[in-house]
């Protein structure tokens, strides 16, 4: 299984990261790498977190505001959104294909 972003996805891991990094030196770092810690639980346990809709699923990160939206499709981990949770609350609908 491997993981396929949605363009928009990763660009907003990285302007989390930047953001987090402008504020103290490392923490965008720290952002990322538990952003990627994540993905990686994901693949392993695809189905361990709620759906938030018929086939989104939800992990919100520990230590940040955010959370990853994402959905399987074959063998792949679809990242659909990496969501700061206090902003927006479901922006990110328009990226999941109809009926999805």
């Amino acid at each position: 299984m491997k993981p396929v972003f949605d363009p928009a996805a990763a660009e907003e891991i990285e302007e989390a990261a930047g953001w987090y990094e402008a504020h103290k030196g490392g923490l965008g770092r720290d952002f990322v790498v538990e952003v990627n810690a994540s993905i990686r639980r994901i693949i392993e346990f695809p189905n361990a977190w709620p759906p938030v809709s018929r086939r989104v699923r939800r992990l919100q990160l520990t230590r940040f505001p955010y959370a990853i939206f994402y959905q399987m499709r074959g063998d792949e981990v679809f990242i659909v959104a990496v969501a700061h949770l206090h902003r927006r609350p479901e922006y990110w609908i328009g990226r999941v294909k109809s009926g999805e």
